[in-house]
């Protein structure tokens, strides 16, 4: 969440900098015009307040000389009702501008190129060659199908579309690569974490998934505001939610592997087919909670960290940095790293790591106390380390046989009990 005050005093470079974000802008003037008469009201209050225990004061000076006390009680009585009405008021504006301005995106930073939509976005690095394959290569669906081990029918038919049944090989496959993610980033300093997959609502608040993105969440039917978790990076955050810390702990780097549920309202008729865009799919995440000196170079360490996941499966891949109109509601910046993927001819995003400076720990009131003892607002990142089921897809095509099984990285070789293939 921005600083209203921070508003206030760079309206216009700030009006510029959401408008790159394709951001409607109006809503800055109604947020300043609702701190004014927020400033107003409460300006008011405070000043009937003083008049009212200066009237309390004459009201015992004048029943103690027993001398009539009518007029200054009648006085002291419409200022009640003054101020009551001045506090729902008060209520009134301070609710509709907190509304308004959870729904206004993060900044972006100085170094993020301007652009209006993923067009825009500046390759940055490149790895590896793509395979030149001496037959056609089949798509992820049609292989993992034709193995008998990836079965979009079966869970259509107890669930509904958008999710699978993974089975033998490849169901071991995708166990392996959570294993092998969450010992990667073990050995990077990252603490493994195993947090709750279910959150309410004031901990979606304070990563910026509510209000805005409400309809792309599984919103639990019970008494609770529960909802299924979209990513860890929710719970993960939330752990130090409501807290101060001391900058000597900082910082905090989490690692955790989670199901992830996303309603993916608006992707009618996107990805329809296979693993690449699913209600229910494996994701391992990285998190941290840093003081802002630290956030530049975390930044660095986690994309770092996920490319060489992608390297040691040998697996094709380039790093983008997003554009502005292209960033992600509570990121400030972000790279995003997008695998190669054989049938499609294309590169497709398998991590984006974000760095989303004070504006999660504004809404969720993380601070840490400096070393001059002053209490400030900490900085959160959070990326893929990876997305699972789309690595999963990256392995099944880009290692891919002609006769329909599919080499095992060896990397993974540890973690698939020595197998180096799966076959029908």
């Amino acid at each position: 969440m921005l600083d209203i005050r921070k508003i206030e005093t760079e309206f216009e470079s700030i009006k510029t900098s959401l408008g790159n974000r394709n951001f409607d802008t109006s809503v800055l003037n109604e947020v300043v015009e609702l701190n004014k008469k927020r400033k107003a009201l409460t300006t008011s209050s405070e000043t009937k307040k003083a008049e009212q225990n200066k009237l309390s004061r004459e009201i015992g000076e004048l029943k103690k000389n027993k001398q009539d006390a009518t007029t200054q009680m009648n006085q002291v009585a419409s200022l009640k009702a003054e101020m009551e009405a001045d506090a729902r008021e008060l209520e009134e504006v301070q609710a509709k501008q907190t509304s308004l301005l959870l729904n206004i995106p993060n900044l972006p930073d100085a170094s993020v190129p301007v652009g209006k939509s993923e067009e825009e976005n500046k390759e940055v690095k490149r790895w590896g060659t793509p395979r030149k394959f001496d037959f056609t290569p089949a798509d992820h669906a049609d292989v993992g199908e034709k193995l008998g081990m990836l079965d979009f029918e079966t869970a259509a038919k107890i669930t509904g579309a958008r999710f699978v049944i993974y089975r033998a090989g490849i169901a071991r496959l995708e166990r392996a690569l959570i294993n092998f993610m969450l010992d990667h980033q073990a050995s990077k300093g990252f603490t493994e974490m195993m947090t709750p997959f279910i959150a309410h609502e004031r901990s979606l608040i304070g990563t910026g998934n509510l209000p805005k993105f409400e309809d792309q969440l599984f919103k639990l039917n019970s008494e609770q505001p529960w909802y299924l978790i979209p990513t860890s990076e929710v719970t993960l955050t939330n752990i130090k939610r409501e807290q101060i810390m001391e900058e000597s702990e900082l910082p905090y780097l989490y690692a955790a592997y989670s199901p992830c549920f996303r309603s993916e309202a608006g992707s009618h008729g996107k990805d329809v087919k296979g693993l690449i865009r699913m209600h229910q799919f494996n994701k391992v995440e990285m998190v941290s909670i840093c003081a802002p000196s630290q956030s530049q170079e975390i930044h660095q360490k986690m994309i770092d960290s996920a490319c060489e996941i992608l390297e040691k499966l040998n697996l094709p891949y380039r790093a983008l940095a997003l554009c502005t109109g292209d960033m992600g509601f509570a990121s400030q910046k972000t790279i995003d790293l997008e695998v190669w993927v054989p049938s499609q001819n294309k590169y497709r995003e398998i991590s984006s790591i974000s760095n989303c400076g004070d504006f999660q720990a504004r809404r969720a009131n993380i601070r840490f106390r400096n070393k001059e003892g002053k209490v400030e607002y900490a900085h959160t990142l959070n990326g893929s380390g990876l997305a699972v089921g789309r690595t999963v897809v990256a392995i099944l095509e880009n290692y891919q046989q002609q006769d329909g099984s599919v080499q095992i990285p060896e990397a993974l070789w540890p973690y698939m009990g020595g197998l180096k293939e799966i076959r029908k």
